[in-house]
């Protein structure tokens, strides 16, 4: 079948040399590339794993500082809104306190003028009196 002659030790020469050829001009700059570009893709996954945490930390003092600003905001309503009663419920006391004086004014000048009144009657009385005197009695008897 085989002839073990001069050509296979030729051609075991030829196929050494092609592949160290196809070593050196193909597979090691292939090789090299692919390295280089597991490389590339290692580095920009680190790159991108590194992103995402600075992404989420920043997500998270985001929402801190939203929830910080939203119990901030929360508690300026709450004082706005106690104040707000405050005023209300000192405008109110005010406004019944006016109102209790002007109750108690508006008793005093009732109670001087019906004590005016029953002054002005009580002499009135008296001149009637005497005078219903002066027309029974006639004026001789009725002496002051």
């Amino acid at each position: 079948m085989f002839d073990f002659d001069a050509t296979l030790p030729l051609m075991a020469v030829q196929f050494l040399l092609l592949t160290l050829l196809l070593n050196a001009v193909f597979y090691k700059p292939l090789t090299k590339a692919l390295d280089e570009r597991d490389q590339y893709i290692r580095q920009n996954e680190a790159d991108a794993r590194e992103r995402l945490t600075k992404a989420e930390q920043l997500i998270k003092e985001y929402n801190r500082q939203i929830s910080e600003a939203r119990r901030e905001s929360q508690a300026i309503v709450e004082r706005a809104q106690a104040e707000a009663r405050n005023i209300v419920a000192q405008k109110i006391a005010e406004a019944q306190q006016e109102a209790q004086a002007e109750r108690e004014e508006a008793a005093r000048e009732i109670q001087q003028q019906k004590e005016a009144a029953l002054a002005t009657l009580e002499q009135e009385v008296d001149v009637l009196s005497r005078q219903i005197l002066d027309k029974l009695l006639g004026p001789e008897l009725v002496k002051s």
